[in-house]
């Protein structure tokens, strides 16, 4: 077993079969419409979220683990003699990674604060799922506390992603607007085209579906350009398109995806379906 363990939360996004195969352990965010609070990780599927999020006039709220959520991941961890890496969604749209410090500081006061790394991702959904890949890798390597910590930070660097929206609505709602806010301008018809660094920054918005999807298809040919030959893509409720995007880059980039798959509640209240992303990261930060 890797003297190194590696938590993250839930918005990730990455298929559940590659958490379990890659020993990533999880602290879920929450999500819900008034009176209710679900936790994502135990969701049974998305369908019925997107569902109703269509349809219902009320805005879903997030929110992030405890203190309590995060003790209740690290302690067994710590108690079977392993440190733990702790990488969380960007500081920039989310608590999450201040209370995991906050729950640090409660280990610290017991004297097992030096055996817990935070680290803001400053990024999410792929991107984020990609820092963790690169700081499993170099658990199983058998790095120790810094040396993981220090990958981390290194594919931090180096991961990209981009994604498509429907409408910007979703985001102005929720509060998430950040640096799109200019974009509003009294018409919400364009198709805009983000990335998450920090927080969601726009890219650039263009007019029609189909040229939000070649984008995401010229998207890849950068990650070639750029070394991040480790690609995926993700989606919401748009598994169709996926593929799509997928074979296209699979003819662009070359080689398998390292995942596909769909992005939960807890951003997707705040993007809408309709989502399709692209991103990649360095391979050599994987193994």
């Amino acid at each position: 077993m890797a003297p190194v363990a590696i938590v993250s939360d839930t918005t990730h996004y990455l298929p559940p079969e590659l958490v379990k195969r890659e020993g990533i352990h999880q602290v879920s965010l929450y999500v819900g419409w008034t009176g209710e609070s679900m936790r994502e990780l135990e969701m049974d599927g998305f369908d019925a979220f997107y569902a109703r999020l269509r349809t219902d006039p009320g805005t879903p709220s997030t929110s992030q683990p405890s203190i309590g959520d995060f003790l209740a991941v690290w302690e067994p961890l710590l108690q079977e003699g392993k440190d733990v890496v702790s990488v969380h969604l960007a500081g920039g749209i989310s608590g999450t990674c201040e209370a995991a410090r906050q729950a640090q500081a409660l280990l610290a006061e017991r004297g097992l604060g030096e055996r817990v790394e935070v680290v803001d991702g400053e990024t999410g959904c792929g991107g984020l799922g990609f820092v963790v890949l690169a700081g499993a890798a170099a658990a199983r390597a058998g790095g120790d506390l810094q040396t993981v910590a220090e990958r981390v930070k290194q594919a931090r660097a180096r991961a990209r992603i981009w994604f498509c929206i429907d409408t910007l609505e979703f985001l102005r709602r929720g509060g998430r607007i950040g640096k799109a806010q200019a974009w509003l301008g009294g018409t919400l018809k364009i198709k805009p085209i983000l990335t998450l660094q920090r927080e969601i920054t726009p890219v650039e918005r263009v007019r029609t579906s189909k040229r939000a999807f070649e984008r995401m298809v010229e998207y890849g040919d950068r990650l070639v350009q750029e070394g991040m030959t480790a690609w995926a893509v993700q989606h919401i409720q748009a598994p169709e398109e996926a593929e799509r995007l997928a074979q296209r880059c699979r003819e662009k980039i070359g080689g398998e995806p390292v995942f596909i798959s769909e992005v939960g509640p807890v951003i997707g209240t705040y993007t809408g379906p309709g989502l399709l992303g692209v991103g990649g990261i360095d391979p050599s930060l994987l193994v």
